[in-house]
C-alpha cells in the first residue's frame, strides 16, 4: 500500500509518501511545493495542482491523507490555504485516489496517542516510525508524513473492523 500525505498551503504545500508492506511502514519521499508570492494566485494554484498530479502519477498512491483546514485566530490566512486545499483535492479526485481528510488533532492522536501533543513530539515520532536518521524537514513535509501515517493507522483499523464484522453494517 502507498499513501500520499499532504499538508496544504499556498506558499508551501508539504507532501510525503510512505509504503506499507505487511505491518512495516517505510519512507519513500518527502518535500515541499513552494510558490512565490510574486506570482498571481492562479499561477500559484496551478503549480500546486501540477506537482500533486505528478506525485500521483509517479507514486500511484492507494490513499491520500490531506490535513483539514482549521480556523485559528487569523481567519484571513485560512482563505489561501482553503484555495490550495481545493486544488489538492481536485488533483486527487481526478487521479482517482481514495482521499481521507484529518484534523490536526486527529493526526496528533493517531501518531502520539494524544491530540494535545506538541509539534516536536509528533515530528520525533514520525522520525522514529519511519526509521529516519533525522526529523524530516521542512515542517510542512513532516506534517504531511504524519498525515500519511495517521491514514495508515485509521485505514488499518477500518479494515480490521470490516474483517471482524464481515463488512456488514447490521
Amino acid at each position: 500500500m502507498i499513501i500520499l500525505g499532504i499538508d496544504p498551503g499556498l506558499a508551501k504545500t508539504g507532501y510525503g509518501v510512505i509504503r506499507i508492506e505487511g505491518d512495516r511502514i517505510s519512507h519513500v519521499t518527502h518535500d515541499i511545493i513552494s510558490t512565490g508570492s510574486n506570482l498571481h494566485i492562479g499561477e500559484r494554484l496551478a503549480i500546486i495542482f501540477a506537482a500533486i498530479d505528478s506525485a500521483i502519477k509517479l507514486h500511484r498512491p492507494d490513499y491520500a491523507a490531506v490535513e483539514n483546514l482549521y480556523f485559528a485566530k487569523n481567519i484571513s490566512s485560512a482563505f489561501p490555504v482553503a484555495q490550495a486545499r481545493g486544488v489538492v483535492l481536485l488533483a486527487l479526485a481526478q487521479g482517482g485516489v481514495d482521499t481521507r481528510e484529518y484534523t490536526p488533532l486527529e493526526i496528533k492522536q493517531a501518531i502520539t496517542g494524544s491530540g494535545r501533543a506538541e509539534k516536536a513530539q509528533v515530528q520525533e515520532l514520525v522520525r522514529f516510525l519511519l526509521a529516519l536518521q533525522e526529523i524530516p524537514k521542512p515542517d510542512h513535509a513532516a506534517d504531511a508524513l504524519a498525515a500519511a501515517i495517521c491514514c495508515y493507522h485509521l485505514v488499518s483499523a477500518e479494515k480490521k473492523i470490516d474483517c471482524k464484522t464481515g463488512g456488514n453494517d447490521d
